[in-house]
């Protein structure tokens, strides 16, 4: 009589792990149909089929956003464990001349929204590839790059800057002066306001526009971060030259509605080393296409870039 054989569960497919946790980081299905190169649809239907599969719902869904069950959690976090063993076997499989490590300098804010996510689709690519980060202001990006020190930086500066030629323009983006959400600093005699030392592009704008427009004003709060800028700001303690996209969370935009003028644009640039290496090549080659990418400027400046 032959022996009963023990119930052969199902197969996870990569694939389909991969849409998961696309989903997962997009927060919507759209978004994250173009990072795994399929339609919405496709994405639907891989979702639709697993959660046959398994028997139960894996996200939450509304008109607005994608959420993930307890259930899909834990499945997203079994498949970003998968996929992170699948990049490590399949490295040691290829072959690659482009080894090696990246120093890359980055102002704080840039670490805190768009830099991981660069980063981790930079690993995707290149897996032999190390890519140390050290966070600083743009002034001291600087000179560890003529140091010799850092191999490639992103720093930021005031429009129409030329360092010798030798910064590359990676973006330009719009600042406004921040305030609370229903805040009243702005409306104080001189003018509270939130900054950081003389070698920062967003305060030397700001401060021209204010002496431009006449308008009394008082350094009440001094920051390297954005995050101690943001502070201030929700406290509604000072009004502070932001980046557009960093006004968000109970943080808007002020303009001449609120008695104050434009400060302007800023720019982030991308310095690279004179003796740059194949890695940090392939590190330059990777910042340049994800800002001039579309699908990837967004990401890119969710929360401003940070301060030099």
């Amino acid at each position: 009589m032959p022996v009963n054989s023990p119930k052969q569960l199902p197969l996870l497919d990569l694939d389909t792990l991969r849409t998961l946790v696309a989903i997962a980081d997009a927060g919507n299905f759209s978004a994250a149909a173009e990072t795994v190169f399929r339609t919405p649809s496709a994405v639907s239907m891989q979702v639709k089929k697993i959660e046959e599969l398994l028997g139960r719902p894996l996200f939450k869904r509304d008109s607005r956003s994608v959420v993930a069950t307890s259930d899909g959690e834990r499945l997203v976090q079994h498949g970003k464990r998968m996929l992170a063993m699948n990049r490590e076997v399949m490295a040691t499989f290829e072959s690659t001349d482009v080894v090696g490590v990246v120093r890359l300098g980055a102002p704080d804010n840039m670490i805190e929204h768009a830099l991981p996510d660069l980063l981790r689709r930079f690993a995707q690519t290149h897996c032999a590839i190390t890519v140390d980060v050290v966070v600083d202001s743009s002034h001291n990006l600087w000179k560890k790059i003529h140091a010799g020190e850092l191999d490639l930086a992103v720093v930021t500066c005031a429009p129409n800057t030329n360092r010798g030629g030798i910064m590359e323009i990676l973006l330009e983006e719009p600042l406004t002066w921040a305030g609370a959400h229903n805040g009243i600093a702005h409306e104080q005699t001189p003018l509270p306001i939130s900054v950081w030392d003389e070698g920062c592009s967003w305060r030397t704008a700001g401060l021209k526009s204010l002496e431009a427009g006449k308008r009394d004003y008082r350094i009440a709060y001094m920051s390297a971060h954005i995050s101690g800028q943001r502070a201030a700001i929700m406290a509604d303690l000072a009004v502070a030259p932001i980046p557009v996209s960093a006004c968000v969370d109970g943080i808007v935009p002020l303009g001449e509605q609120h008695g104050l003028p434009s400060p302007g644009n800023y720019t982030l640039g991308m310095v690279l080393s004179d003796r740059i290496s194949r890695p940090a090549e392939a590190a330059a080659d990777h910042l340049r296409a994800c800002f001039t990418d579309p699908a990837m400027a967004d990401l890119s400046l969710v929360g401003g870039i940070g301060c030099s």
